[in-house]
């Protein structure tokens, strides 16, 4: 495990994933869900090189089939941590011949955790090591503890917004929306949105959300300018709620496969390096 600190934070982060298992105010509050296995195992799992499902767990790229499963491997992968000191941590993994099996490119893609106050700036870095273009998508998965229940919660917006969630069928999307706020900057947390899974919203027109609880100060708020698809995830049985920015949806259900113009993906030129960035405040 690697541990960051400052004033205000303590922050766990594992090497499997290079995924953040605990943050703790300095009054004690812990903000991240516990992973508990009876119920959901992960607390942080970073999703690369793709978010989400893709139709019958593949894509073709340049005529050729690949097997990947829902939100990549790197969440199960050991990251080497590069870089380390009190408030900054930097993880990478690169790819080698068994993740070319199911993904057929060359790449170092870091994951840099940097404590700011009471914030945590979240930088994923893929660098192209491919003699040619290379196609990816990251995105985020953290899921916060919300230890009186989900329905003591709500998330806030910067401005009115209407949010309609794409229906999810297994891991893929129906060509149909269900709205579930209309002109409104506050959404009031239901366990019944998430009876069938998660609530998608594809093209986002904000940048910004904030989980608070009603009764008291805790609140958590996440910032991801960049990332276009933006997702609330529970189990029915799990007190937490995962706020995750993602660059790509889920696929169609009728999607072509094709990688290339798999909506969301991002591309790198030969030898090119990018980046994108979350930031998460936690206030008690």
């Amino acid at each position: 495990m690697v541990n960051l600190k400052n004033e205000f934070l303590n922050v766990t982060i594992l090497k499997k994933g290079a995924e953040i298992r605990s943050v703790k105010s300095k009054k004690g509050t812990e903000f991240m869900w516990d992973a508990n296995p009876n119920v959901w195992p992960m607390s942080a799992p970073v999703m690369f090189p793709v978010c989400g499902g893709l139709r019958d767990d593949k894509f073709i790229y340049e005529n050729k089939e690949y097997t990947l499963q829902k939100h990549g491997y790197a969440r199960f992968c050991d990251f080497e941590v590069v870089e380390n000191s009190d408030t900054k941590a930097v993880f990478m993994l690169k790819s080698n011949e068994e993740s070319k099996k199911s993904y057929p490119f060359d790449y170092e893609f870091t994951i840099k955790y940097e404590l700011k106050e009471k914030s945590i700036v979240v930088t994923y870095g893929v660098l192209n090591k491919t003699d040619g273009k290379m196609y990816y998508s990251c995105g985020g998965h953290e899921a916060y503890a919300c230890p009186e229940g989900i329905e003591e919660y709500s998330i806030l917006f910067d401005k009115n917004v209407t949010l309609k969630s794409s229906v999810l069928n297994g891991n893929l999307l129906e060509h149909k929306t269900v709205t579930v706020l209309e002109n409104n900057n506050k959404l009031d947390l239901k366990k019944e949105f998430f009876a069938i899974d998660a609530l998608v919203f594809k093209e986002v027109d904000f940048d910004k959300v904030t989980l608070v609880n009603k009764n008291n100060t805790r609140k958590v708020t996440v910032e991801f300018d960049g990332f276009k698809t933006f997702m609330l995830w529970t189990k029915p049985e799990g007190d937490y709620i995962c706020l995750e920015p993602w660059c790509n949806a889920p696929d169609d259900i009728d999607s072509d496969f094709d990688f290339v113009n798999k909506k969301g993906i991002m591309c790198l030129e030969k030898g090119e390096y990018k980046e994108k960035v979350h930031t998460i405040t936690y206030e008690d």
